[in-house]
């Protein structure tokens, strides 16, 4: 019996699309800026759908972020996210410098990337991290950028310096009371009156705790409508700003888009009556002594050389020794007493051991080993922040010393 066998055309099949997506950036915040970044994410857009071998996968977009550093950047986690999740085929950006100015970063994601399987292509310079020599080339754009925002921050900071020199503020922070107009500070009345309110409050005997609850009892709010806390109001208390005079680079930036509190590494300088003051100078003197006094305190017997010299850098309030009873052994730490007695609401610092606190001592102190009473007559008392511990001497040195 004769076999009939249907001879089917063949269809060739369908090459499978590459998911591709696109990745924008902005470092400052302008209309023109925001234009720009518009313009980026129209162009890759229109890009990758007009391509039939490509399927639209997005456009990644971060605003006003830095390119120094990928940490803050969220739009950039979530894509490195989706290409690890398989998402994403092909990453296309306009140029090495909008996708990291940081070299270790731009690297480290790129061959990230590529071991997932994923190519970056780089408009500007006409490479993608697939070719044979595309992660020469990366290292070397990439170097050139990086230096690029070095050169950048260099040139900002002698422009910053110079005009200090001369007196000339390069932009302050907003704080209750002033608002920032024409290069100076202005009155704000109804915020001066808290202001005023705050000083006179701890003039007549109340601490920062007290003067917080009494304000939130009567619906005062800070800035932008925040609660007043004890923190709150002991940065209040030491803000020069409200005698009138402004003190300048009080903090210094010693590597690109990193800033420390100034300790003497760099000129410190002060403008007086810089604009109306809210505070008097000698009411402002009086606040500080009662401050200082307070850091030397007496009580009960001193179970401890750091007995009576510890205070919370947060919130101003002294410290608290407590014993951590732990499996075979106990440890002895110090708590911020405003943190223990409102269980952690009315502040949040961060304790510390004390045989994490005296190694630490020693180190900056040149001792051999913690030494008690070398440490009892030559530190006045302690300021202990989630980052570092300040040491002020009796002469008011203050020696800086990193957790």
């Amino acid at each position: 019996m004769r076999k009939i066998i249907k001879l089917e055309p063949a269809v060739p099949a369908l090459p499978k699309r590459k998911k591709v997506a696109a990745y924008a950036r902005v470092s400052m915040e302008s209309e023109k800026l925001m234009h720009s970044l518009s313009a980026q994410i129209s162009y890759f857009s229109e890009l990758i759908q007009k391509n039939p071998e490509w399927e639209y996968a997005g456009v990644y977009a971060d605003r006003f972020i830095s390119g120094t550093s990928i940490e803050k950047r969220a739009e950039f986690q979530r894509l490195v996210a989706d290409c690890e999740a398989g998402k994403i085929n092909i990453v296309l950006c306009k140029s090495i410098s909008r996708f990291a100015r940081n070299t270790v970063d731009l690297l480290k994601t790129v061959r990230h990337l590529k071991e997932l399987g994923v190519e970056v292509r780089f408009e500007k310079e006409n490479i993608s991290s697939m070719s044979n020599d595309g992660e020469m080339l990366l290292t070397l754009l990439a170097s050139f950028a990086e230096q690029e925002s070095i050169s950048q921050s260099e040139n900002i900071k002698w422009t910053i310096k110079k005009k200090y020199e001369k007196g000339e503020s390069y932009g302050k922070r907003r704080c209750l009371g002033y608002k920032w107009e024409n290069g100076h500070y202005v009155i704000i009345p109804e915020e001066a009156e808290i202001v005023r309110e705050i000083f006179a409050l701890f003039l007549a005997g109340k601490h920062g705790v007290q003067i917080a609850d009494e304000l939130n009892s009567r619906g005062i709010k800070g800035i932008k409508g925040h609660p007043i806390n004890p923190c709150y109001v002991v940065s209040i208390l030491d803000n020069i700003t409200y005698t009138g005079d402004l003190r300048f680079q009080e903090h210094y930036s010693p590597a690109v888009r990193h800033m420390k509190k100034n300790y003497g590494e760099v000129p410190k300088y002060v403008l007086e009556d810089a604009h109306e003051p809210i505070i008097s100078r000698e009411d402002f003197a009086k606040v500080k002594a009662i401050r200082d006094k307070t850091r030397m305190y007496k009580g009960r017997k001193r179970t401890s050389c750091f007995s009576r010299k510890m205070f919370c850098g947060c919130c101003g309030t002294p410290m608290q020794r407590m014993t951590a009873r732990l499996a075979h052994s106990k440890r002895k730490y110090w708590e911020c007493r405003l943190k223990i007695t409102s269980h952690g609401d009315g502040c949040q610092s961060l304790h510390i051991y004390e045989d994490v606190l005296e190694p630490l001592i020693a180190g900056v102190l040149d001792m051999e080993y913690f030494q008690a009473d070398i440490f009892d007559k030559t530190i006045r008392y302690v300021n202990i922040y989630d980052t570092h511990i300040e040491l002020v001497k009796y002469d008011d040195e203050v020696i800086l010393c990193q957790r």
